[in-house]
This record gives C-alpha cells, sequence and structure tokens, in this order.
C-alpha cells in the first residue's frame, strides 16, 4: 500500500496529466483503455490450481490493489462464484503451457481492472440465471483476448458501468437454458473490438447500451446475431467494420429486435449468409436496418477514435488469429476457431459444455522461471535489465515509458496486434 500511494504522488507531481491518460498496456484501445489495475500495489503469486487457500487464484483476486502473477497453469475448477476486488492486474500471459482456465462458475470484477490472456468458462452445474463474467456497476475495466464461454444466462453480463473495453476476445457457446452471448444493460461507453462471438443462440450481443462494436466477427449464431436494445430507453450503437458469418445453426436474421429508440450508425459491415466455405458477403445497407425499425444516424455517437479500424475482410483474418487467450490456445477454443475457420460449413450450438466435449483435463505446468525477490520478474530479465534480483521495491519503479519495470515485463511477453 506504501508504494502505491509513493508511486500515485510521485506521477502526480513529476507528470501531471500524463499518468492520467497511461494506456492500461501498449495496444490498449477503446473506453477502457486508461485503466491502471494493479500498477504500483502489490505483487501475488499464484501457485497452484486449487480453488481456494494460500496461492491460489480466488486469494489472488480477493485483495485491491494487486498484480497476479500465474506460477502454475492448467485448469482452476470452482465450485462457488468468485467476486474479485478492485484495482487489480490479471496478468494470464505470465502463465506457463497452456495458461489458465478458470472453469465451474461465474466471476464478477469491479472498476480499475486490467485483464488479460485468461480463460474464464461456466458449466451447467451453475445456477440457471448465472452469467461467466460480470461487470457490472463499475468504472475503467479492459479486457484484452479473454475467452469467455459455456455461461447459463449469458456468456457475458455488463450493467451500467461505464469506461470499458472488450478487445481480441471470445466470446462464445452459451449454454442451456438461454444460450447467450451477452446482455449489455445500460453500460455507457462501451467497446467491443476484434472480438469473435459464436455458437450462442443469440445476443451477439444485446446492445442496450451505448456502444462502439468495431471489426467483430459474428460466427454461427442460432435465431439472430447482434441484437438491438429493443426498448423504451435510447440507445446508442455505432457498428463498424464488422462480419457476420451464418454457420449450420444460422437463420438469416444477423440482426433483430431494434426500435426506434436504437439510434444506429453503421459503416462497412458484411453480411456472408451462403454458408458455402469462402468469405463473399454482400454489405449490409440502410434497408437491413430500417426493417428493423432503428432510427439511422449520420454522424457515430459513440467512437472513441482509439481504435484502428480495419476494413471487415481484414478484421476476420485478425480475429481468426487472435481472439481469445490465443497466446496459447487451448483444445476448447482450438475446436471453436476451427468451426470458424469452416467459414460457413461446422459448428453447433450446445446446450451443455459436456456436449461440446466438456472441459478437458490439462496437465499442470509450473513454471521454471526463477524469481529471487517474489516480484513478479523473472531474474533474467531483471539482470538483463539492470535491475536487482534481490530487490523486490524496483518492481513498482516507475519507467520513462509511464509504466513500472513490472509492467514493462509483463509487456514484452506479448506482442502488440495494432
Amino acid at each position: 500500500m506504501f508504494r502505491k500511494l509513493y508511486l500515485s504522488l510521485l506521477l502526480s507531481s513529476c507528470c501531471g496529466m500524463a499518468y492520467a491518460q497511461q494506456l492500461a498496456f501498449p495496444g490498449a484501445e477503446g473506453f477502457g483503455r486508461f485503466a491502471s489495475g494493479g500498477r504500483g500495489g502489490s505483487v501475488y503469486h499464484v501457485t497452484n490450481l486449487n480453488d481456494t487457500g494460500a496461492g491460489s487464484f480466488r486469494d489472488a483476486v480477493s485483495k485491491p490493489d494487486r498484480t497476479i502473477i500465474f506460477d502454475v497453469s492448467g485448469v482452476i475448477r470452482i465450485k462457488e462464484k468468485i467476486a474479485a476486488a478492485s484495482g487489480i492486474t490479471i496478468a494470464g500471459q505470465t502463465s506457463p503451457g497452456t495458461g489458465i482456465t478458470v472453469y465451474g462458475n461465474s466471476i464478477s470484477f469491479k472498476s480499475n481492472t486490467i485483464v488479460r490472456y485468461m480463460r474464464f468458462r461456466g458449466s451447467i452445474d451453475m445456477p440457471q440465471g448465472a452469467c461467466t463474467v460480470v461487470a457490472d456497476n463499475l468504472k475503467d475495466i479492459i479486457f484484452d483476448h479473454v475467452s469467455i464461454e459455456w455461461g447459463r444466462w449469458d456468456n457475458l453480463h455488463v450493467k451500467n458501468s461505464t469506461h470499458v473495453t472488450f478487445q481480441y476476445c471470445l466470446i462464445g457457446e452459451g449454454i442451456d437454458p438461454q444460450r447467450f452471448g451477452a446482455l449489455l444493460e445500460n453500460p455507457v461507453d462501451i467497446t467491443v473490438h476484434h472480438s469473435l462471438w459464436t455458437g450462442n443462440q443469440s445476443r451477439n450481443p444485446k446492445a442496450k447500451a451505448k456502444i462502439e462494436y468495431l471489426n467483430n466477427v459474428v460466427y454461427n449464431w442460432g435465431k439472430s446475431a447482434f441484437v438491438g436494445g429493443h426498448s423504451s430507453t435510447d440507445h446508442y450503437q455505432d457498428l463498424v467494420g464488422n462480419y457476420f458469418i451464418a454457420g449450420p445453426s444460422s437463420t438469416d436474421e444477423f440482426l433483430d429486435m431494434f426500435t426506434a429508440t436504437d439510434h444506429v450508425y453503421h459503416k462497412d459491415n458484411y453480411a456472408d449468409l451462403n454458408k458455402d466455405g469462402q468469405v463473399n458477403g454482400r454489405l449490409i445497407t440502410d434497408e437491413d436496418f430500417i426493417k428493423e425499425t432503428a432510427t439511422l444516424v449520420k454522424k457515430p455517437s459513440t467512437l472513441s477514435n482509439s481504435v484502428k479500424i480495419d476494413a471487415a475482410a481484414d478484421a476476420l483474418k485478425i480475429v481468426m488469429a487472435e481472439a481469445g487467450s490465443s497466446l496459447r490456445r487451448d483444445a476448447v477454443d482450438k475446436r471453436i476457431i476451427g468451426y470458424f475457420k469452416s467459414l460457413g460449413k461446422k459448428g453447433q450450438i450446445f446446450k451443455t459444455e459436456a456436449a461440446a466435449g466438456g472441459q478437458p483435463e490439462i496437465k499442470q505446468k509450473n513454471s521454471k522461471l526463477k524469481d529471487t525477490d517474489s516480484d513478479g520478474i523473472p531474474d533474467n530479465w531483471e539482470n538483463k535489465n539492470n535491475l536487482n534480483a534481490a530487490d523486490r521495491t524496483d518492481a513498482a519503479i516507475l519507467t520513462q515509458t509511464g509504466y513500472t519495470n513490472l509492467e514493462n515485463y509483463l509487456n514484452s511477453l506479448v506482442k502488440i496486434v495494432h
């Protein structure tokens, strides 16, 4: 806590407004891009795959102002919901092997959070109304390269939150009773970009929101793909450069349930409904939205101008390569991406995770990186960068990059997509 306070004072005195505008990490885009997470706070090492207790993921996220490092890979099977504290960074990219999967129940998040390279999967054993990931009533959060699957009501729920980003995420295979992708209930300034929505019956997402929805791919929806707010409240949806690709389970309803209170700006979106294994969609037109009774607007309502927008066909390739915890995809995500690569020929909407093949056992792998001072930075990286491997306080030192030494190490583990 002292280091966190010291860093805050140092930044406010030396850097002025620069700190407030510091990106969560290089490549962070959208409205949630300025979340600071656990910057300057304590470091917690997840050392086992236990549901509870010292060294567990549940214990790691239970306190604020933490950066969470993984010294282990595999599946963490949870029986009860996890409620994460505010001001945390979950650095899934530090996990060895195929990374970390949290499976069996839901997790909720609070304000000022950074989540990278994680897999969160629900289960048919959750309560009927449970969502896998919940991000309600918060401000400043970014999910980067996160897989969110097997929710019972929706995979994802975001309500009354602001300054939210989902980028390069995979949101798929909602299970019974609803098998839905996401319900966005009145979040304001939410960005969803370069993400894959797949194998959901509907709600990819349901956008009762002020949202920018950019360069996403929706594949093999069931009844419908993108759903409007469909309420008496005004909602604002900017859709740019997205690709809707029907699969074996899909109807032709790539848009559904809009009303006059949905104020839509759209540009360069495509729909490919022929299921022929090729990318040859048609441009989505004003008429497609008008027949859904949406109100079209000529200028964007929400665009943050912080996302590099690609042509829809180019975005499709990026999503195929990057969506989800793609640093090292596990068997489930590889299967889902395999469906997507068929471009209309493969895919299914499942009632349970067991019907989809279930959560496979993954052999636990422990990190072999030596970290003498347990500051989250391996000795070899500290030595190469003129740090002291026996002094854990140097991890929180702010550098000329605007990030701490610990953050510089974490950022070095992954590439910048844009």
